[in-house]
């Protein structure tokens, strides 16, 4: 029995984008054949992947395995640094629609910004390029900062529809949230839940809001991300805990208790600089 669906957001281009869904990294393709089917099968209707991953093979197969129409998945999947070109970028979305099984993705993403290669811009060219054929429905930025998001939109008077960044209670990052907010970007976190080498769930203000709505701590971060408007795909390949972190949209926390989870940010230390690091 599948759970009630996700909300969704409209992205600036026109797109629905639920805003809970599946992350897949680091499955390999089998695990994530599996995962995504029984995902699927549970109500969710947005799954993540990238060409890095190495999986979206199976993140395709899992699709197909579901029983649910393509036209009823949002697909996300994001490009690598030897992409970034307008020409390299036509050729990674073939590769990946071509791996997935698909015509067209929904929401095709620069995985880095890799500054010290210097194209982005043009990555971000071929994008538009794309996105004006019909290829793909969303543009989509994933560890911009808005430097290099400003730099993209002058390059093209187009603004993307998503940024995907690493975003927690512990570190929300209310600057960039509010950059994304003031010009109608959507922001998407990953890891969401704080990654694996996290304590934030054991946090006693995440236990003590938890027992006070009868819900996991994951559940009560995860409803955090969504009150404050993010869309997140956490990874799970466990179909129970894929049910609990989807199963989060029939209670509401209060201001107060936002308010609260907002105050567990600790500042931006532990953040991948993506001037730095990217692939």
């Amino acid at each position: 029995m599948s759970l009630p669906l996700a909300p969704t957001v409209t992205l600036r281009h026109g797109a629905e984008m639920p805003q809970l869904g599946l992350g897949t990294w680091p499955m390999n393709d089998a695990e994530a054949e599996q995962a995504v089917a029984t995902a699927i099968q549970s109500g969710y209707r947005l799954v993540d992947t990238a060409f890095n991953y190495g999986n979206e093979v199976g993140v395709g197969r899992g699709i197909a395995a579901s029983g649910v129409p393509r036209s009823e998945i949002f697909i996300t999947t994001k490009l690598n640094r030897e992409d970034h070109g307008i020409d390299e970028v036509r050729r990674a979305f073939e590769r990946s629609a071509t791996k997935l099984g698909v015509d067209t993705i929904d929401l095709f993403m620069i995985h880095w910004p890799n500054p010290d290669q210097g194209r982005y811009v043009e990555a971000y060219q071929g994008l538009v390029q794309l996105l004006g054929e019909g290829l793909i429905r969303a543009i989509g930025l994933s560890n911009f900062k808005p430097d290099h998001i400003d730099r993209v939109v002058a390059a093209t008077d187009v603004l993307p529809d998503v940024d995907q960044i690493e975003l927690d209670p512990t570190q929300s990052r209310p600057d960039v949230r509010a950059y994304l907010s003031q010009h109608g970007i959507v922001c998407e976190a990953w890891s969401p839940l704080g990654g694996q080498s996290s304590d934030l769930r054991n946090h006693p203000t995440i236990a003590r809001i938890a027992e006070a709505h009868g819900k996991t701590p994951a559940q009560i971060v995860l409803r955090w991300h969504m009150a404050i408007g993010n869309v997140t795909m956490p990874k799970s390949a466990d179909p129970e805990r894929q049910r609990q972190n989807l199963d989060i949209f029939g209670f509401q926390l209060t201001d107060a208790e936002v308010h609260e989870i907002d105050g567990l940010d600790d500042g931006d230390s532990r953040l991948t600089d993506s001037d730095k690091f990217g692939h």
